[in-house]
């Protein structure tokens, strides 16, 4: 099956020019993915999730961690990369017995996303555009009337722009994030800027309101939703020697996560002291910041990664 899904999409969408080249494969755990080449840089995204593995800048090494121990199956989710999150952030906010297994984070980090187009930009990058089809599952947890797209263009920088059309007759109301791993060389060697004097909900300390104070250092598990912020953040990676900086727009919170040594244990998935070589800042929609769209209207998350050696 997969292999004849594989022909028809090189079919229909694949690039085959000599320095934009765009192709799908049967990857890992035999699920489909799409592999990007052209002069600025290398991707692979997985059609599960439409999940970004993988982004090499050309002379740079990996910007994206993907775990040692990740599991590739249909319909589970994979440790590392960048997940989305979608239409809900974290567990599913609901009294209702029906919907306790409702997964977290949302369906679309686990569903099969679809091709609209590909396309070979003209300045060398390359853009892929995705889109979901609601299901029985899906509509069981997500009955609104909704259309959801997923633009993805790879070139020296990364550009990930999730849109959220409401086409029911009333309000909807979403929570989303780029879920996104960055690699880095160690954690203990790395800061993040451009949080400062930003409040936080830190949810290793039972969800209490803290203001932060200076850049973030990780020195033990991290699991944070910093509110109302739209400022670029910059990870200060001096083990790598390079920064990763993040801009963002459509998105009022930023989360920061890192579950260090024993909760990354017990995870199982992490692999070996994987903590220390992955840090997670996430553009999101998150507590405060869930957004609401009206018929007819929607709403855009956009996100830019870019790579600056220190």
């Amino acid at each position: 099956m997969n292999a004849t899904l594989i022909e028809q999409l090189n079919d229909e969408f694949s690039l085959a020019g000599n320095n934009n080249s765009l192709h799908f494969n049967i990857g890992e755990g035999g699920l489909p993915v799409v592999n990007v080449e052209n002069v600025h840089a290398n991707s692979t995204i997985s059609l599960q999730g439409a999940h970004i593995l993988s982004w090499i800048p050309k002379g740079e090494e990996e910007v994206i961690w993907l775990s040692e121990e990740a599991s590739f199956a249909t319909g589970k989710s994979v440790r590392g990369g960048v997940p989305i999150c979608w239409p809900w952030f974290g567990p599913y906010n609901s009294t209702d017995d029906a919907s306790s297994n409702f997964p977290a984070h949302g369906f679309a980090r686990t569903v099969n996303w679809h091709v609209l187009s590909t396309e070979a930009l003209a300045n060398g990058s390359t853009r892929i555009s995705f889109t979901t089809l609601p299901d029985e599952d899906t509509k069981a947890m997500w009955p609104a009337n909704t259309t959801v797209q997923l633009k993805v263009t790879v070139g020296k920088k990364l550009e990930l722009e999730l849109i959220t059309h409401n086409d029911s007759t009333q309000p909807i109301t979403i929570g989303q994030a780029f879920h996104t791993y960055f690699r880095i060389g160690d954690i203990a060697n790395t800061k993040i800027h451009g949080l400062d004097d930003t409040d936080y909900l830190d949810k290793v300390d039972n969800l209490k309101r803290k203001v932060q104070h200076g850049p973030v250092c990780i020195d033990g598990e991290v699991d944070r939703i910093y509110l109302d912020t739209t400022s670029d953040c910059v990870i200060e990676d001096k083990a790598l020697k390079r920064n990763i900086i993040i801009i963002k727009c459509g998105s009022h919170s930023t989360v920061v996560w890192n579950p260090w040594q024993e909760v990354a244990d017990k995870m199982g998935d992490l692999g070996t002291d994987g903590y220390k070589q992955m840090l997670c800042v996430e553009s999101s929609n998150a507590a405060e910041d869930e957004v609401t769209i009206q018929p007819g209207k929607a709403h855009q998350l956009w996100v830019q990664y870019a790579v600056q050696r220190a």
